[in-house]
């Protein structure tokens, strides 16, 4: 696969796995609700299911490191160092869309 083809295929498999990641923050049906549909009313399943997500994305942001494509520019400031630091727990879960939310209220107030 040429360098070009396989740098987008790795854009969208990374944006693909931050939404997914996202979804399971949001408690939003993901394809991972497909595979265990029995599951889902099992209150760990969706922190199993964060836990997959989140793998899933550092798994892509690892394969495009190791290929030396840049992954950093889909992700805040904050959001890069939680996967540089590839521990996930509440503070990520918590905080995950924080500087989005700002930049938000923000507009709001200077729309007002």
């Amino acid at each position: 696969m040429e360098t070009n083809k396989f740098q987008a295929y790795l854009n969208e498999r990374l944006e693909k796995a931050k939404q997914q990641f996202e979804r399971t923050i949001d408690c939003k049906h993901t394809e991972f609700d497909d595979l265990y549909p029995y599951m889902t009313e099992q209150p760990q399943f969706f922190w199993y299911k964060r836990y997959v997500a989140w793998q899933e994305l550092l798994t892509v942001v690892s394969i495009t490191e190791d290929n030396e494509f840049d992954w950093k520019s889909l992700f805040t400031d904050k959001q890069k160092s939680y996967i540089e630091s590839r521990i996930l727990d509440a503070k990520v879960l918590d905080d995950w869309y924080e500087l989005q939310e700002e930049k938000e209220a923000e507009q709001s107030a200077q729309n007002e």
